[in-house]
């Protein structure tokens, strides 16, 4: 780690902030509100503008004056002033001055705004300000995915009323106003799913017009003799009063004109009205601007902060509405000047990105103050590069930059914009051939990016990466680098001073880079190797011959081209005379792939390592056991041997496979663990060593203590579980204990014989070191091309092996373990997105989906995992889309785009059998022409190609790519029997294919199914936006508090884990700013906790914000998204605002059946809580629906007699006891009843409950009978018992919330709590003496365990 001293060294530092955070009212613009950490305590100022009350502003030492001047722009009574400095006694403040630094500035101090004279640039940035004043409540930059604004729906689901501005409303009983009847396709069991409400129209969005017009005039730039008299430039407006007006922007401020559209009189009118802000201007001429500006300020400051603040990167949205086009003299002058994010506030125009991305991480780290400033600066830069990659990208694939090849075919082109450098992603002068040609070239660009990723992580001092953003953008590859300083005017051959420029031919190496690599070797586990260049000399390196060093002009060590980072894959790079372990021949690996790239992740390489660590202290405890044993009593020995020989195999992981399909658990796989195939030398090693020389037996052991540990789950331990498995086998802990004072780091170790067990161990787990654990890899490994010294075959060898073993442990271990978190539902992928993080966690790469769908197929529990492999199959189908969707359109030319997007998902999504395209019938030619123009086509005839395409053909293609990239079979031939057949949902296809190519479509119905004509014409095309991948850096110092806070919370201390996760939040806004996914995780265990701790409203606050950044930043539809929702629902339930709970949860089942579609096992969770809900409002009927629902679904997903169907039963129970109908509920509470008497037997507390709800139902059930009898017997004048219909009250609705919510209250003294630590301390041994066999899933404890984290 950079900062390898832990968080525990800062926690002083960070305490003294606590209190300085008081933002400025209304300057929650927060990327301005930049405060540094450890701040003094804040102090007020008074303000005084001119025409406006002098007012109170609450700021910080360590502010700039400039963050005071973004304040005023922002508030409602001055936003409309831009040019002014700020005066303190009659002395200008510097802008860039920190507050502290400034003399006499105090506690209650006035400051004065004073006007300052205009330049062109601030005239020009005041017309920008009032554009942007004019359009904040206009969502088209969000539609358009520009200058980071991105869509959130919140708002219009709360009318307002979270928080505060609720307790306004009247607080009267809410139950008579709330019309709880959902659309009717938010119902169990509806098969419709409409589009249009995925953006419910926000009536704040109708326009209110202040200006027809606004736009630089056509009289620009002023005259010479003008110029002289202060003009700065000339605007042209149109009010909405239909008045023509000519504005003259001088040094004084703007006043009108006497110019027309034709003549030019640049002398003042009469009046002139000359004022220093164009409002002021506006609204002395125009009534109507005057009124409607004003009120749209109101609503813009109304708003939340978290609706208008900038994402750090652009979020695009799959699905627009029509939206007029209207003039914009800014976006007009933005498109046609090169302005590049934000050269006018910088000096010297475009930006030195190489510069800056390392000049920031050059900065110092020493302490707490100096890393936040850091990775902040680090942070900006990234994103600010990132966003003007992406718009070069775009530039370059538009055809809006010149190359620097122009001579050069097209796909060979290279090109440099603003300082950036862009490459295709084609196969340029066959350097890729030896490696799969295209396919590798498109394939580099990802790798690369992942080691600029994992050596920016190590952070390096001294060693440099590129700013690399990978573009995918109508079909090309762009990759995007910044340039290092000197590059161009050298040829490669001379400044590469490491590495090598041919895939390893020649191959040359420096002392430097190999001091500076070696820094990384160890968290990166490359191994230091040497390698033969042409002269069949030995080179020395510490990363693979791809990568490269050059020294630039500023003296920098940089290294590039790091596609190797990570070893080979082998289970995709068939070797000639090289044989698979049998866990993957038996899966059909080694599989050929496109392209000879193939990597392993990271993720895979540390579980790999991670599980080795636990087999190597098994084996060096175990053998020290067996000399412990050895030395007490010569007797024993033989049946000591026999189990410890019978483990070590176990965990050396020898031929032991075994299926136990029998076993009750559900996911009873195969149990075949990796290093199967080292039988030859490590597990003779290992066997002897554990019998230390008495008679090797390597028969794959099947007795003894073995059966009960391996095969527990009947799979293969990940690592993270290896924990049950060595507590089974007594006195393992201690010798552990022992193991672990041996591997001392720098291998000293205390005998000759502890020395020989370590020796025994690290060999058996391919260690590189004999002395202590440490597995690195060789990346050169099967590249072809590489030689290495005949000395080093030995290690060779071994590194192969290691390979071998970690290709068997992708699909013996991490695969089995993927579907068992499915299976018990500790991953739950909802969509493409998160099936994909799921897999990648994990280390499985994508090219596995194929696999790892056909395992769930043979899992005996597959109904369990419908919902995993219904995503999968739709994520693999998309993506084989795209793949064939980014070739089709390389052939199209521009002015068929539409036309193309919108035949391609005809074919792709549309139940009309012959989908013709539409060739744009083109607009421009006049109808006697066109027959001489017809052979005509510019570009050479066959840019038409894709016109060709039918629906056949296209999923013939699909099922082809499916099997050759996937080597997964899908027998379709339509889209109608894949949706049929793998129980698919078109829109969610169309969602998916359209997040994964960038599309955006019209929002509106579509219909799929129609046989008579195809769904989508052109005009439903609206935008095909890029697709981005770039590196994120992270806040390392906030995320040590977060993780602290986390875990402070799961050991029960609520109180210090809030304190820690503010602190989090405070280090996270420092360093990202307001917006970020990171900060969406705080804000939601915040509000939990908050929840959890009886602080309803400040949850509420917390949550609300939780849910508006995760709309904005990572999409309104985004599973994350829908979960928080659902929080925010509970927590609105709580506060009593009941409707907006109902309103909320509605929206989230929305968006759930639009991502997911109903059978999901998440839907349980969701439909139960609306079922409470409507409950609690006496809907019974509709409650019912819902809550059946859940009851269908946990059954199917939890196995019948899980605890979850008993709670789901009696949830159903209780409103049938509410409509009084007391033999379905009696039915349903016993179905309950006996579960939580199987699972928990008759004492528990679960099980009494149940029994007494059981007599309580039918003491109802039987007086009901009787008023019944009674009544038949004596008609009208009989004497009716007065029968107890309750509704439910709301507290125990919220009680059952919270249980299925997974949040538990437990009421604790401080006895209590002792009593709990000692109880979990109890179990903790417990676990350790193996007596652990019962299944405690789901025990009240594990429930009140899993209370705050998600």
């Amino acid at each position: 780690m950079v900062n390898g001293d832990g968080a525990h060294g800062h926690t002083e530092e960070a305490e003294s902030k606590q209190d300085g955070n008081g933002e400025a009212d209304g300057g929650e613009e927060s990327n301005e509100q930049e405060v540094i950490v450890i701040q003094d305590t804040g102090f007020t100022v008074k303000i005084q503008a001119p025409g406006t009350e002098p007012f109170d502003l609450q700021v910080s030492p360590q502010e700039m004056v400039q963050e005071i001047h973004q304040v005023l722009m922002d508030r409602e009574d001055t936003c409309h002033r831009t040019c002014f400095s700020l005066q303190l006694d009659g002395n200008v403040l510097d802008n860039f001055a920190e507050l502290k630094s400034i003399e006499g500035l105090q506690e209650g101090s006035l400051l004065k705004v004073v006007e300052e004279p205009y330049t062109v640039r601030e005239a020009r940035i005041h017309v920008r300000h009032i554009r942007d004043l004019l359009k904040s409540l206009d969502p088209s930059d969000a539609y358009n995915g520009v200058d980071c604004n991105s869509l959130s729906f919140l708002s219009i689901f709360t009318d307002g009323d979270l928080g505060d501005s609720g307790k306004r409303k009247k607080k009267g009983n809410e139950l008579e106003q709330i019309d709880c009847t959902p659309p009717e396709h938010i119902l169990p069991g509806s098969k419709e799913r409409p589009l249009v409400p995925l953006q419910p129209q926000n009536k704040d969005w109708k326009p209110m017009q202040c200006l027809k017009v606004l736009t630089m005039s056509g009289w620009n730039p002023p005259p010479g003799n003008r110029k002289m008299h202060g003009d700065l430039m000339y605007l042209y407006m149109v009010t909405v009063e239909e008045r023509h007006v000519s504005i003259t922007a001088s040094t004084r401020g703007f006043y009108l004109n006497q110019s027309t559209t034709y003549t030019f009189n640049p002398k003042p009118a009469n009046p002139s009205f000359l004022s220093h802000s164009l409002v002021e201007l506006l609204s002395q001429i125009s009534p109507a601007f005057k009124k409607n500006f004003t009120a749209l300020q109101k609503k813009r400051v109304q708003r939340h902060p978290f609706e208008r603040i900038a994402t750090p990167f652009q979020v695009y949205s799959w699905t627009a509405p029509q939206v007029d086009h209207a003039m914009d003299c800014v976006r007009a002058e933005d498109a046609y000047t090169s302005r590049l994010g934000y050269e006018e506030h910088i000096p010297g125009q475009t930006r030195d990105w190489n510069e800056e991305l390392q000049t920031t991480r050059e900065l110092p780290r020493k302490n707490l103050p100096e890393r936040l400033l850091r990775e902040r600066a680090i942070f900006k830069v990234h994103s600010d590069f990132a966003a003007a990659a992406t718009r070069g990208a775009m530039a370059v694939i538009d055809g809006n930059v010149m190359a620097i090849n122009p001579g050069e075919e097209t796909r060979m082109q290279m090109f440099i914009w603003n300082n950036i450098f862009f490459s295709l992603g084609f196969d340029v002068r066959d350097h890729y051939r030896e490696l799969g040609g295209d396919a590798a070239a498109h394939a580099a660009p990802t790798n690369d990016l992942n080691g600029v990723r994992a050596y920016g992580a190590v952070d390096v001092e001294g060693l440099y990466t590129l700013g690399t953003v990978v573009v995918d953008y109508r079909g090309y590859r762009v990759t995007a680098q910044s340039i290092i300083p000197g590059i161009l005017e050298r040829e490669q051959e001379q400044s590469v001073i490491y590495g090598s420029i041919d895939f390893g031919k020649t191959v040359v190496s420096h002392s430097k880079y190999l001091e500076l690599l070696e820094k990384t070797s160890r968290p990166l586990k490359v191994q230091r190797h040497s390698v033969l260049n042409e002269k069949n000399e030995t080179v020395e390196l510490c990363s693979s011959v791809e990568c490269k060093g050059i020294i630039g002009n500023d003296g920098r060590h940089y290294i590039l081209d790091l596609l190797r980072t990570f070893p080979p894959d082998l289970n995709f790079l068939p070797v000639d005379g090289e044989e698979l372990p049998p866990e993957s021949q038996r899966q059909g690996f080694p599989r050929q792939h496109r392209h000879r790239l193939a990597c392993l992740r990271q993720e895979l390489i540390e579980a790999f390592v991670e599980h080795r660590y636990l087999l190597f202290m098994k084996m060096a405890a175990l053998q020290l056991m067996q000399q412990k044993a050895n030395k007490d009593t010569k007797t024993d020995t033989p049946a000591i041997t026999e189990t410890s020989e019978t483990i070590s195999e176990s965990n050396a992981d020898t031929t032991q496979t075994q299926t136990t399909e029998a076993s009750d658990s559900p996911s009873a796989t195969e149990v075949s663990t990796d290093s199967t195939s080292q039988t030859d030398n490590s597990t003779s090693a290992a066997s002897q060593a554990a019998t230390d020389g008495e008679e090797t037996s390597s028969k794959p052991a099947t007795n003894g203590p073995l059966d009960l540990a391996a095969t527990q789950n009947g799979e293969c331990k990940s690592p993270l579980e290896g924990k049950e498995l060595e507590e089974s086998i007594p006195g393992l802990a201690q010798a552990k204990e022992l193991a672990e004072t041996l591997v001392a780091e720098d291998g000293s170790c205390i005998d000759p014989k502890s020395r020989e067990v370590v020796l025994n161990a690290c060999k058996a787990v391919g260690s590189i070191s004999n002395t202590s654990f440490d597995i690195r890899f060789n990346p050169d490994i099967f590249s072809p091309g590489v030689r290495f010294p005949d000395d080093s075959a030995d290690d060779i060898q071994k590194q192969k092996q290691l390979l071998k073993d970690a290709a068997a442990f992708m699909v013996s271990c991490q695969v089995p373990s993927l579907v068992k978190d499915c299976l018990d539902h500790s991953a739950l992928p909802m969509d493409g997105a998160t099936l994909t993080e799921a897999l990648r966690q994990r280390g499985i790469n994508i090219r596995y989906l194929g696999s790892v769908l056909e395992f769930v197929d043979k899992t005996p529990a597959k109904t369990q995992l419908e919902h995993f492999y219904r995503i999968g199959i739709s994520e693999l189908i998309t993506r084989c889309a795209k793949h064939i969707f980014k070739t089709y359109l390389q052939g199209v030319e521009l002015s068929a785009l539409s036309a193309a997007v919108s035949h391609f998902l005809n074919c792709f999504l549309s139940s009309f059998p012959d989908a013709v395209a539409h060739l744009p019938p083109d607009e421009l030619v006049s109808r006697r022409k066109s027959r001489k123009r017809r052979n005509r086509v510019p570009g050479g005839g066959d840019n038409t190609a894709w016109a060709s395409l039918t629906p056949s053909e296209l999923w013939k293609n699909i099922a082809s790519e499916a099997q050759s990239y996937y080597h997964f079979t899908v027998q379709c031939d339509s889209v109608d029997q894949v949706v049929e057949k793998y129980g698919l949902q078109k829109i969610t296809l169309l969602r998916e294919i359209s997040i994964k190519t960038g599309i955006q479509i019209l929002i509106k119905e579509y219909n799929f199914d129609s046989r008579h004509k195809p769904a989508f014409t052109e005009e439903d095309i609206l935008n095909i936006f890029p697709v981005v991948k770039h590196v994120n850096p992270k806040a390392s110092d906030a995320f040590h508090f977060f993780q602290s806070g986390q875990a402070k919370v799961q050991q029960g201390f609520l109180k210090e884990g809030c304190e820690l996760i503010n602190e989090a939040l405070n280090l996270f806004n420092n360093v990202y700013g307001a917006m970020h996914v990171e900060i969406c995780a705080c804000l939601r265990l915040l509000a939990r906790l908050n929840y959890i701790m009886g602080d309803h409203a400040e949850a509420l606050s917390n949550q609300q914000k939780a849910v508006l950044m995760s709309e904005r930043v990572l999409g309104i539809e985004h599973p994350n998204t829908i979960q928080e929702y659902m929080h925010l629902a509970l927590y609105c339930f709580a506060n009593g605002q009941l409707s907006t709970a109902l309103k909320l949860l509605y929206r989230a089942r929305y968006l759930m059946l639009m991502v997911s579609g109903e059978d999901h096992p998440e839907m349980a969770l969701l439909d139960s809580n609306i079922g409470l809900v409507l409950h609690g409002v006496m809907e019974y009927d509709l409650s019912l629906r819902f809550l059946e629902n859940a009851l269908t679904i946990n059954t199917k997903y939890h196995g019948p007699r899980s605890l979850k169907v008993a709670l789901s039963h009696h949830l159903v129970a209780r409103v049938y006891e509410s409509k009084a109908e007391f033999r379905s509920a009696l039915q349903h509470e016993k179905e309950g009843y006996t579960i939580y008497k199987n699972q928990m037997g008759e004492a528990h507390e679960k099980t009494k409950e149940s029994s007494e709800y059981l007599k309580y139902l039918t003491q109802q059930a039987v007086a009901l009978q009787r008023t019944m009898n009674e009544i038949y017997k004596n008609g009208s004048n009989a004497s009716i018992m007065p029968l107890k219909f309750t509704a439910p009250s709301m507290a125990s609705v919220l009680e059952q919330l919270n249980i299925i919510n997974g949040i538990i209250f437990i009421p604790l003294s401080q006895k209590d709590l002792e009593n709990l630590k000692a109880e979990v301390h109890r179990r903790q041994l417990l676990q350790e003496l193996g007596k652990n066999e019962e299944p405690t899933e789901d025990s009240p404890l594990e429930l009140e365990d899993k209370i705050p984290i998600d």
